[in-house]
């Protein structure tokens, strides 16, 4: 008899313009509501700055300058969410929070052949929900983020 052990991950889901991206929950601490944010001289374009959270400065990275997405202005859906990589709080702007979706292992593909390496390291796989007929795109934040940083 064959004992198959599948893992449930549970990813909270974000949208960008159409497309929908995911990141493991493990790692998201807290989703605010935009806040104000101090820009930091110098900084690459997609920092968006920094920002006071509970008396923790915060470094905000702007998902759609990251992407190379047109800018846009923040309304009433535009979000942060703040995650933990290593020992590091960062926030993530965010056209909108969709929800937190369980992918099975059997839901998640991996990518093979991008054309872009630099942007294959971004992507962990691709989350298919049948019911909702909607594709995540499930990303490597820690790759994006350290790359976000280097100057």
């Amino acid at each position: 008899m064959k004992n198959e052990y599948t893992m449930n991950k549970q990813f909270v889901v974000f949208k960008l313009e159409q497309q929908y991206y995911g990141v493991d929950i493990q790692i998201v601490q807290i989703i605010e509501r935009m806040k104000s944010i101090m820009r930091v001289p110098k900084a690459s374009a997609c920092i968006k700055g920094v920002m006071n959270l509970r008396g923790e400065i915060i470094p905000v990275v702007d998902m759609r300058t990251k992407f190379g997405l047109e800018a846009r202005a923040y309304d009433e859906d535009t979000r942060i969410i703040i995650v933990k990589i290593d020992e590091d709080m960062i926030g993530i702007i965010v056209d909108q929070v969709k929800e937190v979706i369980e992918l099975s292992s059997e839901q998640i593909e991996t990518v093979p052949n991008m054309q872009d390496k630099t942007n294959a390291n971004h992507v962990q796989g691709v989350g298919k929900l049948k019911e909702e007929d909607m594709i995540v795109t499930l990303l490597n934040l820690g790759t994006i983020i350290e790359e976000a940083f280097e100057v």
